[in-house]
């Protein structure tokens, strides 16, 4: 009985082994989806595989200080400073409007400003007083000047001869530029007539507007309201023009400056910048309706109608890289000459000049 149940277990197993001897695989009919794949068949990233992935740069959300000046200094910022206020720009701008250069200058000799428009001797001023912690990044606003009249005796410069000229600007660049230009002319400055300066652009305006003056050098936009005012008034004389008759270089009045931090710790942002306010300066030059809309917006001039008229006798710019530094260059040496504390005592070299990179 043993015997019988030894066989008969060895039979059973035999059976077992054979059967499942017989079994095949079965074909994969699909691959395996993402939620039913084993943990295994997941590949993690190796450390060297991490570091050849291109890199994301963060977007620079530090504030960039922008001050800049009613008038023609200004009017090409008018885009990027609305573009600004809407959310559209690609950098966090705080922008001020200044009425005067003066206020422009205390923020940056504290170190409290990026960038700022000012008058092309000023930059150079605060080169020196900044120990050269400002540099110049473009110009922005050529020749502004022009000699009005009410009434038809000028037609030329020499024609100033025996004549009242009131100005404004003295100690500054309107001054230096008259001078150089009247002296490249035979005309004596000291001698040959009489300059009255007045202290503000709006009251000389005001006085030629009633009639009291018939004789004045402004800048734009006081121009305009003097034209717009008054219809016996008309322009004598281009001072752009007269420069480029007696002159090799270029009549420059306003630049960029930034300050030498800017430069050095936030390349990329400065670079944006240049390429926003190149936009801006296009917008403006372009689109005399809407650019004067703006203009007006954000306080550079007050009325639209003055900005739109104005536009194009203000000849607004944005010159960069080695075209910016030889218009600079020569500008300064022209005011150098003329007045050497006009560009604070010497020529600055070239590490003023920011070219790119």
């Amino acid at each position: 009985m043993k015997t019988k149940f030894v066989l008969f277990a060895l039979v059973l197993a035999l059976s077992v082994l054979v059967f499942a001897g017989c079994q095949q695989p079965v074909p994969a009919t699909s691959e395996p989806d993402a939620a039913s794949a084993e943990p295994s068949q997941a590949v993690e990233p190796s450390e060297d595989s991490a570091q050849e992935q291109p890199s994301i740069a963060e977007p620079d959300t530090q504030p960039v200080r922008v001050f800049t000046l009613m008038g023609p200094t200004g009017m090409g910022m008018a885009k990027l400073i609305d573009d600004d206020s809407n959310g559209d720009a690609k950098l966090n701008y705080q922008f001020t409007i200044a009425s005067a250069p003066d206020q422009i200058s205390a923020e940056v000799i504290k170190g409290d400003f990026e960038i700022a428009a000012v008058p092309v001797n000023l930059a150079a001023v605060l080169f020196k007083k900044t120990e050269g912690n400002v540099k110049v990044a473009g110009i922005n606003t050529l020749g502004v000047l022009y000699i009005l009249e009410n009434g038809s005796e000028i037609s030329s410069v020499s024609d100033l001869k025996g004549k009242t000229l009131y100005a404004t600007g003295q100690g500054a660049t309107p001054e230096f530029i008259l001078k150089y230009i009247l002296s490249k002319n035979g005309v004596d400055p000291e001698k040959d007539l009489t300059i009255e300066y007045l202290a503000e652009h709006s009251e000389l305006a005001t006085r030629m507007v009633s009639g009291d003056v018939k004789l004045g050098m402004l800048p734009e936009p006081n121009v305009t309201n003097v034209l717009l005012n008054n219809a016996d008034a008309h322009i004598a004389l281009n001072l752009t023009e007269e420069w480029k008759k007696v002159s090799e270089t270029d009549l420059v009045q306003g630049c960029i400056i930034v300050s030498k931090d800017f430069v050095d710790n936030r390349p990329d942002a400065l670079r944006t910048f240049l390429e926003e306010y190149e936009a801006s300066v296009k917008f403006v030059t372009g689109n005399a309706d809407e650019a004067a809309t703006l203009i007006e917006k954000a306080g550079i001039i007050p009325k639209a109608a003055v900005a739109k008229k104005a536009l194009p006798n203000c000849n607004i710019v944005l010159v960069t890289g080695e075209a910016m530094k030889a218009q600079m260059a020569g500008m300064l040496n022209v005011l150098f000459e003329a007045a050497p504390s006009s560009v604070g005592g010497a020529l600055p070299g070239d590490e003023f000049y920011y070219l790119g990179s």
